[in-house]
């Protein structure tokens, strides 16, 4: 995980001033669009159809695509609420979709969107809740950093403040906020991040 000059650097990049397996790639399967004649993915022609009904901009979810082979777990009861904890608190804060889909892809990777206590010898540091957070870096109390909509709004905060977040690919973006030793572990989520937000936006 992240040490505590990372972290601290992180949160000066990010302007942050306030305290307290299932691989998943692109399918190759293709079906032609009768009205152009062209082949499209079927996977894409099924993701459309479904934000379409789920009144979702799917242009907003992977404005790039994804990048690498994609991982995806299932969810329990818990983890589905903390889904929608943090699309709730990212309409809060004003911020579309493509937000959402980067917070849930980022606390994926850092928890697999379990609201994780003190993990005793196994915990990085004082890391908690969803986003791996650390009240010694400055994030929050451990009551605040374990309550995933503030947990959520402070990554959000620190998101905002990097300049193009809403063109970058996942991983770029959530790295830019989290330091993360593992840069390039947050790619691995974009796709069931995108579709837990196609599912979840409407009734968040």
């Amino acid at each position: 995980m992240n040490t505590t000059i990372l972290r601290k650097s992180a949160l000066g990049i990010a302007g942050l001033a306030f305290a307290g397996g299932l691989a998943a790639g692109p399918l190759n399967h293709t079906t032609t669009d009768t009205s152009t004649g062209e082949a499209r993915p079927v996977a894409a022609v099924q993701a459309d159809k479904a934000d379409k009904a789920a009144g979702v901009d799917a242009g907003k979810l992977i404005p790039h695509g994804v990048q690498g082979a994609q991982s995806r777990i299932d969810l329990d009861p818990e983890q589905t609420a903390n889904v929608k904890a943090v699309i709730a608190a990212t309409k809060k804060a004003g911020l579309d979709e493509r937000a959402a889909v980067i917070s849930i892809g980022t606390a994926l990777q850092e928890s697999k969107l379990e609201n994780l206590g003190h993990l005793g010898d196994r915990n990085d540091h004082d890391s908690l809740g969803l986003f791996q957070q650390r009240p010694s870096s400055g994030w929050g109390s451990p009551e605040q950093i374990t309550d995933p909509q503030y947990a959520t709004t402070a990554f959000l905060k620190g998101l905002r403040q990097v300049d193009g977040w809403q063109d970058m690919a996942l991983t770029d973006a959530a790295q830019t906020v989290q330091v993360s030793a593992y840069p390039d572990a947050y790619a691995q989520w974009e796709q069931q991040a995108a579709d837990l937000v196609t599912q979840h936006w409407n009734n968040s």
